[in-house]
């Protein structure tokens, strides 16, 4: 494979695999903290990896952040990573105010939205093979991501519907919008990094404030153990996907990325125990055949001869 696809490939696989841990360590702390907390938790862990990764790149060649030629680049870095707070919020309230067999299953959707989006808005063209490997990923995502509705649950506001469909919305344009950014002057990984954790922080950390303390009580030091944890693990995957956008195309980063349900289920299975069914046997093989299509593409030509 050619070292340029490496250069994307590799952090979006890694991003794929602690964001499916940190999926899978949710799940397990899900039902001891509330989720205005994670959110919290989730900003202060976005801003410490962040910062980290940030002062990690040499001073000499990262430009001013609010440098003249590089305000365009800071507009829409901080637009990026704004909009995805808001869409976790979203995600969030649309869980609570509706049915998750729906709301988890139009969340596992996002990436077909990214693949149209760059196409439209930055010519991204992916040969037959790479579109029908997308597609196989993002079956199999659906496929993980359905759970039969209840029969007994009641839901009783319709506001879900508005949530469950601005957070797909967001999710499918801001891989768009942060390729497009590194594709502008004075754009830098070191002063994303930066962007990444002020979004976090103006988004994230403000509702967890107020939600998680308008519910009672304070967040006990447990709570910050059980939280804190999965959400440093995905935040380092958020930072690798994040890398990953500033050489690959995002009609790839973003499907691949998500692909982290079977990496969630893998790691459910050994930790809780809990056994694939049958539609999630489907879903898995697409997306394995999927992600085969997608990241073998680059050797077709040589096999073909």
């Amino acid at each position: 494979m050619e070292q340029n696809t490496l250069l994307w490939l590799a952090p979006t696989l890694a991003g794929m695999f602690a964001w499916g841990i940190a999926q899978g360590l949710v799940k397990k702390y899900v039902g001891e903290v509330p989720p205005a907390r994670f959110c919290l938790f989730y900003a202060v862990a976005v801003g410490v990896v962040s910062v980290i990764v940030c002062f990690t790149f040499s001073n000499e060649d990262r430009p001013p952040v609010f440098a003249e030629e590089g305000r365009t680049f800071l507009m829409f870095g901080m637009l990026a990573y704004v909009l995805d707070g808001i869409a976790w919020i979203l995600y969030y309230e649309s869980i609570v105010a509706g049915p998750i067999s729906i709301v988890g299953t139009l969340s596992a959707a996002y990436p077909a939205l990214t693949v149209l989006f760059a196409r439209i808005f930055l010519a991204e063209q992916l040969v037959t093979a790479q579109y029908a490997g997308v597609f196989a990923v993002i079956a199999g995502c659906l496929l993980l991501a359905y759970s039969p509705p209840d029969p007994q649950a009641k839901v009783l506001q319709k506001r879900w519907i508005p949530l469950a469909a601005g957070a797909l919305l967001i999710w499918g344009i801001n891989g768009v919008i942060i390729k497009y950014a590194y594709a502008l002057p004075n754009a830098h990984e070191g002063n994303m990094f930066l962007f990444i954790a002020a979004g976090g922080a103006l988004t994230l950390g403000v509702y967890g404030l107020i939600k998680g303390r308008s519910g009672g009580g304070g967040s006990s030091s447990a709570e910050w153990t059980r939280a804190f944890i999965p959400m440093a693990t995905m935040a380092i995957g958020g930072a690798l996907v994040a890398f990953a956008y500033k050489k690959g195309p995002a009609s790839l980063v973003t499907p691949i990325s998500g692909a982290y349900p079977v990496i969630t289920l893998a790691f459910a299975g050994f930790l809780l125990k809990e056994r694939p069914a049958g539609l999630h046997w489907i879903g898995i093989v697409a997306i394995f055949i999927g992600l085969g299509c997608v990241t073998s593409v680059e050797w077709w030509p040589v096999v073909m001869g």
